[in-house]
């Protein structure tokens, strides 16, 4: 990658934190985002991990009009999916707090 590849790239990580920031401002219980710009994690990765997410939202009701009852191994996959710098106990409680994927990340919280 070059220096201004590089460049480009911390100026839309930094256009993406400050969305975040102003969004933030009128609403400061936003803990997921406070997450995201803490960790610097990019809005391609926030992307992939919300389409993770909804993925895990669908098959955590499938399996439940299933009949399942045991859900660690959708666990275990969004714990592994994560960017490096997240844990999936901060995550859990931030879009719990955040009102994301409550149903979903209120299930996992069992298992931590």
């Amino acid at each position: 990658m070059t220096d201004y590849e590089l460049l480009l790239q911390k100026i839309n990580l930094l256009e993406y934190h400050q969305k975040l920031l102003l969004e933030l401002l009128n609403n400061p219980k936003l803990e997921f985002y406070k997450l995201i710009i803490e960790k610097g994690i990019s809005k391609q990765e926030v992307k992939n991990f919300f389409q993770l997410c909804d993925e895990m939202s669908i098959k955590l009701e499938e399996q439940k009009a299933e009949g399942y009852v045991y859900f660690h191994p959708l666990f275990d996959e969004i714990s592994a999916s994560l960017p490096g710098s997240l844990e999936i106990k901060e995550v859990l409680n931030a879009c719990i707090k955040q009102g994301l994927f409550k149903t979903l990340f209120l299930e996992f919280k069992k298992y931590i």
